[in-house]
């Protein structure tokens, strides 16, 4: 499909009303809305079409779904998107300028697209430790979502490793689940709010291990599943392994604003700023939707529901043109 695509297109430009860039519950629920309102979005799917939820294998916080595979949601929502009319092209935006209009991006395979409004999807993705064994059990034992992934440790032992507040967060949502938690940190204090830390730190469940990092993911195979965390004391060089079943990486996400960090106001360490409410950015006609924008919620659900504001704000935006 690629070939066809890249070669059809190469060095060509092409205009459209509403360009939506990133192929997750934002983006493609932004196509949905988009073209509803007959403004004929292109969408361009990015590195990874689908985003974060293809490499969650079960979803069971997807509403009208009890159970359904990430991978498959984000098939259904890619159709979905095409059957109201979305032209969605495998390729990924490499420049995007915002500072002229009709603002223009430049795609991979030597496309220019222009476009009266922008909507920016481009998701986050979570920072991993780098271990050959955690790549190996990501998805078997491995996370890098409580919310997500918690309730299949209901009864079980379970590792958080990060300092913030998301890793105390995470922590202690796993109490509700696990029947034992514990906390691993590399320095002695946690960088979390100081009333997170009381409530961790008050909690039965919880247990800390400070100065340490862990080197490696012991675990089973066929079928893959986890059975401890092997880590290292950084202050005496101790080797100890924690048995578990489940081990969940809180060492924060990485936005995907690599294309307008120098354009547009971010927070948090690359987030996109939207003003309160909507998913207006500091240039007019510019959206941003889900994880771009959203440092604190972070579910499909919530991005989803982004996206549809994001085709809502760039419509109203497109009528008063």
């Amino acid at each position: 499909m690629n070939t066809e695509i890249l070669g059809d297109t190469m060095g060509e430009t092409r205009h459209t009303k509403v360009l939506i860039i990133g192929s997750g519950p934002a983006g493609y629920t932004a196509a949905v809305y988009a073209s509803r309102a007959m403004l004929n979005p292109i969408l361009v799917q990015g590195m990874q079409p689908g985003g974060q939820l293809t490499i969650t294998t079960e979803v069971e916080n997807w509403p009208g779904d009890s159970h359904v595979q990430g991978p498959d949601l984000m098939v259904r929502m890619e159709e979905h998107a095409r059957a109201m009319g979305a032209e969605i092209i495998s390729d990924y935006i490499t420049s995007l300028d915002l500072q002229n209009r009709p603002f223009t991006a430049k795609a991979d395979s030597g496309t220019t697209f222009t476009a009266d409004a922008v909507i920016l999807a481009t998701g986050a993705q979570a920072k991993w430790l780098g271990l050959p064994t955690e790549e190996k059990f990501k998805g078997f034992g491995v996370s890098a979502c409580a919310t997500c992934d918690g309730f299949f440790y209901r009864g079980k032992e379970v590792v958080v490793i990060g300092g913030g507040n998301t890793a105390v967060e995470e922590a202690l949502f796993l109490t509700n689940f696990a029947t034992k938690v514990t906390l691993i940190h590399r320095r002695d204090s946690l960088r979390a709010e100081k009333i997170m830390q009381d409530r961790l730190f008050k909690h039965p469940k919880i247990e800390m291990q400070w100065n340490s990092e862990v080197t490696e993911v012991l675990g089973s195979e066929n079928p893959n599943s986890v059975t401890a965390v092997r880590t290292r004391n950084l202050i005496t060089g101790d080797v100890k392994d924690v048995p578990c079943h489940g081990f969940f990486v809180a060492i924060g996400h990485a936005p995907a604003s690599e294309l307008v960090k120098d354009q547009l106001p971010l927070h948090n360490g690359g987030y996109v700023e939207v003003e309160a409410g909507t998913t207006r950015t500091a240039i007019p006609g510019v959206f941003a939707a889900g994880d771009l924008t959203d440092h604190v919620y972070r579910q499909a659900v919530t991005s989803a529901g982004m996206g549809c504001m994001a085709a809502l704000d760039a419509e109203r935006f497109l009528a008063g043109q």
